[in-house]
């Protein structure tokens, strides 16, 4: 496997004043008329949303059936134009391996990557000013106005889900599009997801469709609903079907394209 690239550095020049200039202007264009206040978040491109604390007695988490994934980056795209983290950043995309197989043509395996929103995220504790923290319903945020821009967090992800903006010089990640979740919205990339390999609801509703799809394949392929790296203990919310099993501890990195050996 490739060695994981790093992260780009930190742009030098601060960005408070663009940031502040941003959000008179769209205060003004709310005063005048100019700008909806339909979404529960109005925060500014590539902001994590503002400090809430989530939908009581719900607990969101992802399927993603890799066997329906093409490999289009469509949710990538998507993600990337409702959210706006800046230009070669990304909270999702879909990472393209080709595994080397003895006596046989190399396979292609698409992987979407995003946060996996843990039940012990590892990311919490180590953000020396509070501002990573986990609401009620499961979703893991980072607090723009307390972030420091440290990246222990960014170090302490497993799943190399986290970077420091560009802009905002602050960490930031998928947020499973909360603030459409709140408004009853599906996720950008789960509205846009082609093959409909992506599927988001409440795991504490046994009703929910996240829960009946696990709940049937477990039936017909019990024990084939796997999480990445789940040595780690950190209980992620991100399940896969069709996970081989090479890539349950071993993937790295945020490149589009790696080279797995099969044994």
């Amino acid at each position: 496997m490739a060695n994981t690239p790093q992260p780009n550095p930190r742009a030098s020049s601060p960005q408070a004043d663009k940031r502040g200039f941003l959000k008179e202007l769209i205060g003004m264009a709310t005063a005048f008329g100019l700008a909806t206040t339909a979404t529960p978040a109005a925060a500014l491109p590539g902001d994590q949303p503002a400090r809430r604390p989530g939908m009581t007695g719900k607990r969101w988490g992802m399927l993603v059936d890799i066997r329906k994934c093409i490999g289009c980056q469509a949710c990538t795209v998507s993600c990337s134009v409702e959210n706006q983290p800046p230009i070669g950043q990304f909270r999702t995309t879909v990472l393209q391996y080709e595994v080397d197989r003895p006596n046989q043509a190399p396979a292609m395996v698409s992987l979407p990557r995003l946060c996996n929103h843990c039940e012990e995220p590892p990311c919490v504790p180590v953000c020396p000013v509070q501002a990573t923290f986990q609401r009620e319903d499961g979703i893991v945020l980072v607090d723009n106005e307390r972030c420091v821009g440290c990246g222990y967090c960014v170090q302490a992800c497993p799943y190399d889900a986290r970077f420091i903006n560009h802009e905002t010089q602050t960490a930031d990640k998928c947020t499973f599009c909360e603030h459409r979740l709140e408004a009853g919205l599906l996720p950008a990339c789960v509205e846009s997801c082609v093959g409909g390999a992506r599927v988001i609801g409440d795991l504490h509703d046994p009703h929910s469709e996240i829960n009946r799809r696990m709940a049937e394949h477990n039936r017909t392929h019990p024990g084939e609903i796997k999480v990445l790296k789940p040595g780690m203990k950190t209980a992620p919310r991100v399940f896969y079907i069709g996970l081989p099993d090479e890539f349950v501890n071993g993937v790295d990195g945020q490149a589009s394209v790696r080279l797995v050996s099969d044994h």
